[in-house]
């Protein structure tokens, strides 16, 4: 597993290439935030800048929610956007918001892509003041997280897209895969004589549970990738939400970025209409993970396939409220109801 390492942001400069080794991808019309100090836990945050007094307050108000939750004293906000007078009454009302709650705001930014504006000291109103210019991809943070292995999206849309495959013929593979699966699912649950059978059902299913489990820890122990015909009995059986929970048991703050890699790899070979099981355990594994921007996109993925899959509603909810994900604890497996109901 690779160690956490710490970057120490000392100049905007430092903070604006710190962003996208956070977050995992290069913001564009957003307003980010980030904790600072050593005091309490880290809560790192993106949202779609506001464009109306309405969506602003909802955003102060989640932000609230989230920093409270992680008793954060601290916080930098980083405004990318072209529009200065957006950014200043922006600013200007989530520091007021944070600021009437406790936390300080120690730095204001707006960024463009090519120079930052410092926005402390500025009213709501659109005054002009001289940029400094940057360069991120110059930047020892970016050399560092490239050393490190770390993918940086050019934006989110990117890091959403990254989740749809881009080889045609195998997802087409995994598909019939997934069909022929099916037709064995179906043939478990007959009797001879041609009566679907729900005994014949439930053992297939028990023994699809204990596969998936298997399957599931050889790959965290020897990253070997699923083929086309596992990865088609997988998502067959993940339909099924009693399976799905254990592979869900699977999943440790340990060896949650290797579930990711998992998971990953599985969604970009899904069709769409299976996607909703493999792409929620994508989100959970990478939210354990502390990657919270692929998460997102994680269930965006899922709700897409189906909008009322629960565990993505979950997800959204650990997410919105910034719950740490220090406070998950594992399922354990033998109240697994598969194999106990």
């Amino acid at each position: 597993m690779t160690k956490p390492r710490t970057l120490r942001a000392k100049t905007p400069a430092d903070l604006l290439a710190l962003v996208p080794c956070v977050l995992g991808f290069h913001p564009e019309d957003s307003v980010v935030l980030l904790s600072t100090g050593r005091a309490g836990r880290q809560v790192h945050a993106r949202v779609d800048l506001p464009e109306d007094d309405q969506t602003l307050q909802e955003l102060a108000s989640s932000l609230l929610v989230a920093v409270r939750r992680a008793q954060v004293r601290q916080v930098a906000l980083v405004v990318y956007s072209d529009d200065q007078c957006l950014a200043l009454v922006s600013v200007g009302h989530l520091r007021s918001a944070l600021e009437e709650a406790g936390v300080e705001v120690v730095v204001c930014l707006r960024a463009d892509g090519e120079r930052w504006y410092s926005l402390d000291g500025c009213d709501d109103t659109c005054c002009p003041v001289e940029g400094t210019p940057y360069d991120v991809a110059a930047h020892e943070f970016t050399a560092q997280s490239v050393l490190d292995g770390q993918v940086t999206y050019r934006s989110r849309q990117e890091l959403a897209d990254s989740l749809v495959g881009t080889d045609p013929d195998a997802t087409e593979a995994v598909g019939e895969a997934a069909d022929e699966a099916m037709r064995r699912f179906q043939n478990a649950a007959r009797h001879p004589l041609g009566m679907d059978s729900p005994d014949g059902a439930r053992q297939h299913l028990v023994t699809e549970g204990l596969w998936v489990r298997s399957r599931v820890r050889r790959y965290v122990s020897t990253g070997e990738p699923l083929d086309p015909e596992e990865a088609g009995r997988m998502l067959v059986a993940l339909v099924n939400i009693e399976v799905r929970d254990v592979a869900w048991a699977e999943i440790s703050r340990t060896d949650a970025r290797v579930h990711v890699e998992l998971w990953r790899d599985l969604v970009r070979r899904t069709p769409l209409d299976l996607a909703a099981a493999p792409a929620a355990l994508l989100g959970f594994a990478a939210w354990l993970a502390g990657d919270g921007a692929l998460s997102w996109c994680a269930v965006e993925r899922c709700q897409e396939a189906e909008p009322d899959y629960s565990l993505a509603a979950l997800l959204t909810q650990a997410l919105t409220s910034a719950l740490d994900p220090a406070t998950w604890e594992r399922i354990p497996t033998d109240e697994l109801t598969l194999f106990t109901g």
